[in-house]
């Protein structure tokens, strides 16, 4: 559905006679009938940039599932670029600034473009406009519009937007009737996500907790835009290391090759090797031995390689399990045949230079080289992501690759994707490729984040005690004599890892956080707990009053919202800013938006519900004398939102808690 003109006829309506004035007014001027001809070409500019305007307006409007939920800010900003365009014609690239308000009393969003325009108007024309000048004619220029009640200027030149009553409340039945529905993205892009990448023969720990997380997440959000998103887990599953573990299992494991190994601890193993590896002389030239005839694809050395790998991707399984993590192994071991080629490609292009036997490649911009080789001939890091970038951007053909690592690896990776570009493997402009960099995750101390002994904390641990401590909460509330078995369950296993998750979301994936399993799991302020309790509440006061879905349903098709409680406006206003929060994640990556959306959400609902009644009682008997139906509508939106958010941020609530 468009908001600048509803129906498809009108536009078409609108070009037709759009086109016949331009060409009555071109031939005007070639008549030279025009009185004024500087004003000819003004109001020529004008009209031509409408046109385009209405056919862009047009195209959206055929492309537009009419389920989509309509992002009211890029609605605003169309109108208001509009607006600008026709006031100012021949201004480039004008300021568009559109934003919620901050206070009922200066509206529900404001264009604040005025002052920067009128900088621009001093500085390029010397022209000095005062800012509300600039405002009253881009108000004057605003197009036809569904959504737009009126606007004020207030103060030096800002313009505040009142939205109509009507177009929010169909927007709100639209969401009921169709549920959440991604906002259109045009044509469908594919996005490579890369993210968790633990090593073999090496336990997860704390430190893979927020690339796993946070990359999960940034997949769903991708996957609900309606983006084909592959996610890969970058392995390391390829190197030198393997050659003392596969010696190792050789002399502790001899019969290997006919009876599968039972190894218990992977851990102990490869610190067993590793001992061994740096104080016995013959076990090291052995290990070199093994990863020689690994490389060279022995089949002997191959099954044994699978055999300690299969015993890390186990343990790996049992903590994406827990976390409700999907994802496709493609470690570099995938990539190692094609390495040669990588080399050989940045040789032929004269790139690489060599170093003290080191073939390296200096990329501009950048002091340290990559090393595509060692001198014994042997490949690197450098290599193998090198390789994964061009397999990702020329054989999986990613519109869009993303790189959920840590802020330690930003200078690797900035180089690694300038030595991409270097090579003509993509182009900024055409293909995205980030580094969604994140910070560590510290003690209460706030130092690393670490195990009383100064161990790493293993991820496994810290999952389990996260799931004592969330039945303890809820045993604390005595929630076990209220709920079933299955219900009690449920709920723990709900709280433990959607508190793990949320406290690592809600910070901003920048900075580090500190992890304290108090502060995730109080149900007070921005917390998962909080959150979840919020969410139950809601879900259960249409329950109830006996109210059931399909009871909703109806009442969704027929009842019209009222907004006219300043909380319930306030609520309605909150829940379709939505798919505005949902677009600027898309574009900055940064996914503490949500949770703060979901907060400010559950907050605005407990003010509305705390001023307005859904369901009246009487006082004396308890017996329900009325239902406020179009509350309990703004309720089931509410909730319907937030499972949505819960959903993309990999939460899962439940229904009783």
């Amino acid at each position: 559905m468009s908001l600048l003109l509803p129906l498809q006829g009108k536009l078409e309506n609108e070009i037709k006679l759009l086109t016949a004035e331009i060409e009555r007014l071109k031939n005007f001027g070639c008549l030279g009938v025009s009185p004024s001809l500087e004003g000819l070409r003004d109001e020529n500019a004008k009209l031509k940039y409408r046109l385009n305007f209405l056919k862009k307006s047009l195209q959206e409007e055929r492309s537009k599932s009419t389920k989509s939920m309509i992002n009211i800010n890029s609605c605003l900003q169309e109108i208001f670029g509009a607006a600008i365009q026709a006031a100012y014609p021949d201004l480039e690239n004008p300021p568009l600034v559109v934003t919620p308000s901050q206070q009922p009393k200066f509206g529900d969003y404001q264009c604040n473009s005025a002052m920067g325009i009128s900088q621009i108007l001093l500085k390029t024309r010397e022209q000095k406009v005062s800012p509300r000048e600039i405002a009253e004619k881009i108000a004057k220029n605003i197009p036809a519009n569904e959504c737009i009640e009126k606007v004020e200027i207030a103060g030096p030149g800002f313009i505040n937007v009142h939205l109509r009553k009507d177009f929010v409340s169909k927007q709100l039945s639209s969401l009921l009737i169709s549920g959440v529905q991604p906002p259109a993205i045009g044509k469908r892009k594919k996005v490579v996500v890369d993210f968790s990448s633990p090593n073999i023969a090496k336990e997860m720990h704390v430190g893979h907790l927020r690339s796993t997380i946070i990359g999960e997440s940034m997949c769903r959000l991708f996957e609900f835009a309606g983006y084909d998103v592959l996610r890969l887990n970058h392995l390391g599953d390829w190197g030198t290391q393997f050659g003392m573990l596969i010696a190792h299992l050789q002399d502790k494991f001899p019969d290997y090759l006919t009876v599968s190994p039972p190894i218990g601890d992977l851990q102990a193993f490869y610190k067993e090797s590793k001992r061994r590896f740096d104080t016995e002389e013959e076990f090291k030239k052995r290990a070199y031995q093994c990863v020689v005839l690994l490389q060279s694809k022995n089949p002997d050395f191959i099954k044994a390689w699978n055999l300690i790998c299969d015993v890390s991707r186990r343990e790996f399984q049992k903590i994406y399990n827990c976390l409700d993590i999907t994802i496709i192994e493609r470690g570099e071991s995938f990539y190692h045949e094609m390495m040669k080629d990588i080399v050989k490609e940045f040789e032929d292009k004269g790139f690489v230079q060599v170093d003290d036997g080191r073939k390296v490649v200096f990329v501009p911009g950048f002091p340290v080289p990559l090393t595509i080789m060692k001198s014994d001939g042997g490949y690197t890091y450098d290599t193998s992501d090198l390789a994964a970038l061009k397999h990702r951007l020329c054989e999986e053909k990613a519109d869009i690759l993303i790189y959920v690592v840590d802020s330690g690896q930003s200078v690797h990776f900035q180089t690694v994707f300038a030595a991409g570009q270097m090579i003509g493997w993509y182009d900024p402009k055409v293909t995205r490729v980030a580094h969604a960099a994140f910070g560590v995750v510290l003690g209460e101390d706030k130092k690393k984040f670490k195990t009383r002994s100064g161990d790493t904390v293993r991820l496994i641990d810290l999952l389990e005690e996260g799931l004592k401590r969330a039945m303890d909460k809820l045993k604390d509330k005595e929630r076990d004599k209220v709920l079933t078995p299955e219900e009690l369950k449920a709920a723990q296993t709900s709280v433990a890892f959607g508190c793990i998750k949320y406290a690592d979301l809600s910070h901003n994936r920048l900075n580090d956080y500190v992890f304290s399993f108090d502060k995730m799991l109080d149900d007070r302020g921005n917390t998962a707990a909080y959150l979840l309790y919020a969410f139950t509440r809601i879900r259960a006061i249409a329950r109830l009053a006996n109210i059931d879905e399909q009871m909703l349903r109806k009442a969704a098709r027929e009842e019209v919202l009222i907004l006219d409680h300043e909380k319930e406006w306030k609520l309605g206003k909150c829940i379709l800013r939505f798919p505005e929060i949902l677009q600027k994640i898309l574009e900055d990556l940064l996914l503490h938006t949500l949770c703060d959306y979901l907060y400010e959400l559950a907050t605005t609902f407990t003010e509305f519900y705390d001023s307005c009644y859904c369901v009246e009682k009487d006082r004396q008997t308890g017996q329900i004398v009325k239902v406020n139906m179009w509350r309990l509508l703004l309720c089931e939106a509410t909730a319907t939102v937030m499972a949505k958010g819960f959903d993309i941020l990999g939460i899962k609530p439940v229904q009783r808690m």
